[in-house]
């Protein structure tokens, strides 16, 4: 924000134009009009020597003291939740925390979506008024590290950010290539196999996962690539046809024998399952964009 940067005065230096200039530089020869010649000295600006960085990405940085105070606001926070993390770990997650962000934010950026000083001070309007006024908001900020000036800037990286996410988000369609499936999931290779055996004998899948789960029996529902944490579960159900099950997929959850109940090609994704994509879709983005980066840490 304009108002809360420091203003520089620039010292604009003129020359000072003595009666001896009339001795030096003249001519011998007599000149009934001689016409003195000024020499201005160049305006000078003084040098500002950059704040160190901690951090830069793709030129753009953040200041050691900035760093620093995020580090302590991160581990002020894990201590109120009833965690304490080491000073090296603390480190590493607010590293990567602000890499993502000036990355978010120099896309939103190159998309024509920068965040100008009048959003921000908007901004630091309503949470001044969510707070109780200018001077409680000045408290909050003192209180966890912040000056006004920095809590301003890391107020625009953020908005930024957000708005780079949105998009990536909103790139995510609401349908995609499903399947429903069933799974027997037991805790014991041999047991795997042994329900393998019944299914192979003509045991029915959905009479047998109702043994092994009277709950849920077996019902996984209907989920898109990409969705579940365990890709070997992933990869075997999207190879099954309807009404085929599978052999026995062992993940460190277990041992599964999956069925397929159907699939659609263009299937409405549930709530959750488009979160997860727009998770991973945020993800993969960042990936792409720290393999193209220059990114320096200094700790």
């Amino acid at each position: 924000m304009n108002s809360s940067r420091p203003k520089w005065i620039l010292l604009l230096l003129g020359a000072c134009l003595g009666l001896a200039l009339a001795a030096c530089n003249l001519s011998t020869q007599p000149a009934a009009s001689p016409t003195p010649v000024f020499s201005l000295t160049p305006s000078l600006t003084p040098t500002v020597t950059p704040p160190p960085y901690a951090l830069t990405v793709n030129g753009q940085g953040i200041t050691v003291s900035e760093f620093e105070a995020a580090v302590a606001r991160y581990q002020q926070a894990q201590q109120g939740l009833g965690q304490t993390v080491d000073q090296a770990t603390a480190v590493q997650v607010v590293e990567q925390d602000l890499v993502d962000t000036l990355l978010l934010g120099q896309g939103a950026a190159a998309a024509g979506q920068a965040i100008d000083d009048a959003a921000v001070q908007a901004r630091l309007d309503a949470l001044a008024t969510e707070v109780g006024g200018p001077e409680a908001l000045g408290a909050w900020e003192s209180a966890h590290g912040y000056t006004e000036a920095d809590f301003g800037a890391d107020l625009q990286r953020q908005m930024a950010a957000a708005l780079m996410r949105d998009q990536i988000a909103a790139s995510v369609p609401a349908t995609a290539e499903q399947v429903h499936v069933k799974q027997i999931l037991l805790y014991n290779s041999d047991e795997a196999q042994k329900a393998l055996g019944y299914l192979q004998a003509g045991a029915d899948f959905n009479d047998l996962a109702a043994q092994y789960d009277p709950v849920t029996k077996g019902e996984l529902g209907w989920f898109p690539h990409g969705y579940l944490l365990d890709p070997a579960v992933e990869e075997a159900a999207f190879a099954l046809q309807p009404g085929q099950y599978s052999g026995v997929v062992q993940t460190q959850a277990g041992f599964h024998i999956l069925y397929m109940v159907e699939r659609s090609q263009d299937h409405p994704l549930s709530p959750d399952a488009r979160l997860a994509l727009q998770q991973r879709a945020i993800s993969d983005w960042l990936a792409q964009q720290k393999s193209t980066s220059t990114i320096q840490f200094e700790p």
